[in-house]
């Protein structure tokens, strides 16, 4: 082994550390490889693959590695290639096509006829489909026209994707029918839905139609149900390899399971500190259950990064240890310094994208630099400036919907009858969302009048109105009138306030349960995008080509383009100089990681998304927050401020430690039901203090605990919480506190 570790130091140049040494030598037996960002996995499982065949004489046909996504394949593919030229191939695919394969040849077995209902589809197309005599064999599709006819709307695309990953979380957790209730989701009539959808993929055509999750639960019903084709699969392959397994969902787990049984030559390579898709279902929890489920398992710590500088990675190995549920790693580099991480406190979400423009103008690299965030509508504003700017970027998750969302043709439409209020089909579009409260039967009746009017003199002329619309109908008349010829931001202003659009939004956000921060966004969005801009049509010409803009960017790979991504996109990128944005509380984190039962875990996953965030950067790395956006007052993002505490500790005097110390035990005398571990803390949990009174806890921090109190929220310090003895359980006797804060 060691003949073949320095002959491919020589060829290569590839040297391993001792961890990496031993994970390649550790051939039998299950192993969990425990690899930190930047750590060599892909490098390390490669040359355990190669020192299988060379040094171990397995063939490569009976080695199989998968991986999450068809690009870590293909990555693993050619790292293997370039690696071992001479060497015949080995098997590297993702689970899906693992189980798709064993799929396929169950079907084949039983002469099933099916059909993939999954795969790039224009959805544009779909009002030329005739529904009735060609249904269309596509999931989205099919879910689009179950929603319609179950609710009687029209899906968004938001709640299509809410729906989408609704169905894969379902799927790959394996849940039964009587437990689909149970998981959380905002679109009505979900359960129904579900229900109808799989009835009509078994019975709704003539073949059996497959979604991509249904591959994963019908190879693993297969593999369960059928031992003959189980042996056959598990004595193909007498070596399993999986990466990046923190992403795997419990059905892909059970499948891996399931393959390595009989020879128990499992090497997994994670990182749960980079689980980031519990939404979609994955099982992060797997990797802490590992030794349960194999006791003779050997873990290894791959803690060593290479990738990023000493000021990087020490801030993000102390960050992740906010995160309690996780192995005890303690991420370090031998790579130098460079510069500290930058945090940089803006006043306005406004200046945001012009900053970051202004910072890359004077740059040259581009294709050395990435711009994350955590949610797609943060790209709209970067790229109408960058584009400004004459700056080209890539966007790896380019998403076209902003410019065809249902908000953003509303307020074309309002500017449209700013040309002519003569169009009932105008109106029709929008008749709902002004503040002349214009009912559809009135709408229905003032279609019928035919007499190329405006559609208001016809209301008021023609159809029946109560009292109060009368003059909020003239109002609306006169304000579009007086749009004419106005410049488009400032328009936009006044459709959102004079003539109610924005107080229509949110009582829609009310009814149907649309968010209203993303439905402000969009607005607030239209604005900057108008900013500077002349005329109406000026501005929707600028959409147009923003649009166009958007699908060229995806094209840009590769070229020297600064990259837009989102941070669950850019795992597994790494870039010299990162920029990181919309860092405020709402958004990472956002309200429902702080706010939702199961908090900590949110809170957990949100922490991770941070730091996979942190970790793509090699040397330079900026956060970005603000105080203020769309006119209201932000917080910055906790983890920010966490990052700052860990960058420059406050110093503990003497004075006041020993004055703590002494205090400290005083109240463990005085008050023997102080709360003391900090489990109790949990948010949702009911406390109380002898000065506030009785509070509940709304979210934990690393070093912090914030209360709801009578008076207000308070921010306690665990640390002296717990030494001193300021909270106890509201079950207990308040008269028993003895110690006020």
């Amino acid at each position: 082994m060691d003949h073949f570790l320095e002959r491919k130091k020589q060829e290569l140049g590839v040297s391993l550390n001792d961890v990496q040494k031993q994970a390649v030598l550790q051939t039998e037996g299950p192993l969990l490889l425990l690899a930190s960002p930047g750590s060599g996995k892909t490098t390390t499982l490669i040359m355990r693959i190669g020192a299988l065949i060379e040094v171990k004489g397995i063939h490569p046909s009976r080695i199989k590695a998968v991986t999450f996504s068809r690009a870590a394949a293909s990555d693993m593919k050619a790292r293997y290639e370039r690696f071992f030229p001479q060497l015949p191939p080995v098997q590297f695919s993702t689970i899906h096509s693992l189980a798709y394969e064993v799929m396929r040849e169950h079907y084949r077995r039983t002469g099933t006829a099916y059909q993939i209902i999954e795969g790039e589809l224009d959805l544009e197309d779909q009002e030329t489909i005739d529904w009735d005599a060609n249904p269309p064999l596509h999931k989205k599709l099919i879910l689009r026209k179950l929603f319609a006819s179950i609710t009687g709307d029209t899906i968004t695309d938001d709640q299509m994707d809410e729906l989408t990953t609704y169905i894969s979380y379902v799927k790959n957790k394996l849940l039964p029918r009587d437990r689909w209730e149970l998981v959380p989701c905002s679109v009505p009539h979900a359960v129904r839905i579900l229900d109808e959808y799989e009835a009509y993929k078994r019975s709704g055509t003539a073949n059996l139609l497959i979604d991509f999750d249904d591959m994963l639960t019908i190879g693993h019903t297969v593999l369960e149900e059928q031992p003959e084709l189980l042996r056959k699969y598990q004595r193909r392959y007498d070596y399993v390899l999986t990466d990046e397994s923190q992403d795997t969902s419990l059905v892909q787990h059970a499948i891996i399971e399931k393959l390595a049984r009989q020879h128990g030559n499992l090497c997994v390579v994670a990182d749960d500190d980079q689980s980031i898709y519990s939404w979609r279902g994955a099982e992060p929890s797997y990797l802490l259950e590992f030794k349960q489920v194999y006791p003779q398992a050997t873990i290894l710590y791959m803690e060593q990064n290479y990738r990023s500088t000493q000021d990087i990675v020490h801030v993000a190995a102390q960050f992740i240890k906010r995160n309690q549920d996780r192995y005890d790693k303690s991420m370090f580099t031998l790579n130098g310094k460079h510069e500290p991480i930058s945090i940089r406190s803006l006043a306005d979400y406004k200046l945001q994208a012009k900053y970051v423009v202004q910072q890359i103008q004077k740059c040259s690299r581009l294709s050395e630099i990435a711009v994350l965030y955590r949610n797609n509508s943060s790209s709209i504003g970067l790229m109408n400036e960058f584009d400004r700017a004459g700056i080209p970027f890539y966007m790896k998750d380019a998403d076209n919907r902003f410019f065809s969302h249902w908000v953003v043709e509303d307020i074309l439409n309002f500017m449209r009858m700013t040309f002519t209020d003569k169009r009932t089909e105008l109106l029709e579009k929008i008749h709902l969302k002004l503040s002349g409260y214009i009912s559809k039967q009135q709408m229905a009746a003032v279609k019928q009048i035919q007499n190329n009017e405006s559609v208001f003199d016809n209301l008021l002329q023609h159809v029946k109105l109560h009292d109060y619309q009368v003059k909020l109908i003239e109002e609306c008349r006169d304000t579009l009138r007086e749009m004419k010829g106005m410049p488009p931001q400032q328009a936009i202003k006044v459709i959102r306030s004079r003539l109610g659009y924005e107080k229509a939004i949110e009582k829609m956000c009310d009814r149907l349960g649309f968010r209203k921060e993303y439905l402000i966004g969009i607005l607030n969005t239209l604005e900057e995008i108008a900013d500077s801009l002349a005329t109406m049509e000026d501005f929707a010409a600028r959409l147009k080509y923003l649009e166009s803009v958007l699908r060229g960017a995806r094209h840009r790979k590769g070229q020297n383009a600064v990259t837009f991504s989102t941070l669950h996109s850019a795992k597994g990128l790494e870039f010299e100089q990162v920029y990181m944005i919309d860092l405020i509380d709402g958004i990472l984190p956002s309200k429902d990681d702080v706010k939702a039962k199961e908090s900590k875990a949110l809170l957990e996953e949100a922490t991770r998304l941070f730091y996979v965030g942190m970790t793509r950067a090699k040397k330079c790395l900026e956060l970005i927050t603000y105080s203020q956006r769309d006119g209201e007052k932000t917080v910055e993002s906790e983890f920010v401020a966490d990052v700052r505490r860990i960058m420059n500790p406050e110093p503990k005097s003497q004075t006041s430690l020993k004055s703590r110390q002494v205090f400290s035990k005083e109240s463990v005398q005085r008050n023997p039901n102080a709360i003391r571990e900090l489990a109790e803390l949990a948010p949702g949990k009911r406390v109380k203090h002898r000065v506030f009174g009785i509070g509940s806890i709304e979210k934990r921090t690393v070093d912090r605990v914030y209360v709801q109190f009578p008076a207000g929220v308070k921010v306690l310090l665990i640390e002296t919480c717990l030494e001193m003895g300021l909270l106890e359980s509201a079950e207990t006797d308040v008269s028993s506190m003895a110690v006020s804060g």
